[in-house]
């Protein structure tokens, strides 16, 4: 295997010495460590949580501006410093996969001793501002960081296929979080919407590892859309998308949701559905390239906002279909 060694990455004996890093390269490789778009994808599933937990606690309009900041500005460091003990951790493989050859620990912007220094900082922060909103959503921003730190990037990514399954909960704590900072507690409808995401996760990532296969088997990293055959993985995106489908439904005998969640639940739901269809359908034939496989990437995504933003505007639009 020949891996490509870009001019930031040349031994200094061969080039002399590396030109001295700008504040602005600098700044630039601090936040791509905390993996900038999958903060944002997270913060798409707090707020709108944040005001169905408001209306669902008997308030009217939304919460506090204070409270809506300080969970997203806490929830938005806790997935920062995730990503960038992630970073640090991966480093070594980070360095031979394509999709990740140019993060600043490869390139060298930002060195891992900075790195690890940045992210406990993040974490000290985080915590301490999601525990000045209560201690439970203090306690679940510290779980979220272990559960992906520990759980995933330590034990369970270079060890199981079934990695991104329980590493991937990570991604469901904003819920969690979010209701926790309104209500101080946590309830049915909290717990629907984190198992909507953890049976999201699958469907979502699992297409994108078939499309970087090469990557992860030259790295020896068992996601499972690396190492199984397409028929295989196709059939599991199905069967967790239907299940995922169900879960969400729930929120309306359980969740109190309204007629703008029911319906728009339903749709992108049926859609969703399709789709993961046409990847086992196409798997069955033989015919899953890397391009449709990351049709079903980019259509969980578009699924999991818009089911998110029905969740902010249902409590303003009628009442509770069912309870």
């Amino acid at each position: 295997m020949t891996t490509h060694v870009s001019a930031a990455q040349t031994p200094i004996a061969e080039t002399g010495a590396r030109p001295p890093i700008s504040f602005s390269e600098k700044a630039k490789g601090y936040l791509a460590l905390t993996k900038p778009r999958v903060v944002e994808l997270l913060l798409v599933t707090t707020l709108p949580t944040m005001f169905y937990a408001h209306s669902f606690a008997g308030n009217s309009g939304v919460p506090s501006l204070w409270l809506m900041v300080a969970t997203m500005v806490g929830g938005a460091l806790a997935a920062g410093a995730s990503g960038a003990f992630n970073c640090y951790i991966d480093r070594d493989i980070d360095k031979v996969m394509n999709r990740t050859s140019k993060r600043p620990l490869v390139t060298g912007v930002i060195t891992p001793r900075e790195a690890l220094v940045f992210s406990w900082v993040l974490t000290v922060i985080a915590v301490v501002l999601l525990w000045s909103i209560n201690p439970l959503t203090g306690m679940l921003g510290i779980g979220a960081i272990v559960m992906y730190v520990v759980v995933y990037s330590l034990i369970l990514k270079r060890r199981t296929t079934q990695n991104i399954v329980w590493g991937g909960a990570a991604g469901c704590f904003p819920v969690l979080i979010a209701w926790a900072a309104v209500t101080n507690t946590i309830q049915w409808p909290a717990v629907i919407l984190f198992m909507i995401i953890f049976l999201w996760t699958p469907p979502h990532y699992w297409p994108l590892s078939m499309r970087y296969s090469d990557d992860y088997n030259a790295v020896n990293v068992p996601m499972l859309g690396a190492v199984a055959g397409s028929r295989t993985v196709a059939v599991q995106v199905v069967l967790y998308t239907w299940a995922m489908v169900a879960c969400s439904l729930l929120m309306i005998p359980l969740g109190g949701a309204g007629i703008v969640y029911t319906v728009v639940a339903a749709g992108a739901g049926a859609w969703f559905l399709y789709e993961a269809h046409v990847l086992y359908n196409n798997s069955k034939k033989d015919l899953v390239t890397k391009k449709n496989a990351m049709k079903v990437f980019h259509a969980s995504i578009t699924y999991l906002t818009l089911v998110f933003l029905s969740l902010a505007v249902d409590p303003f639009v009628g009442s509770a279909l069912m309870g």
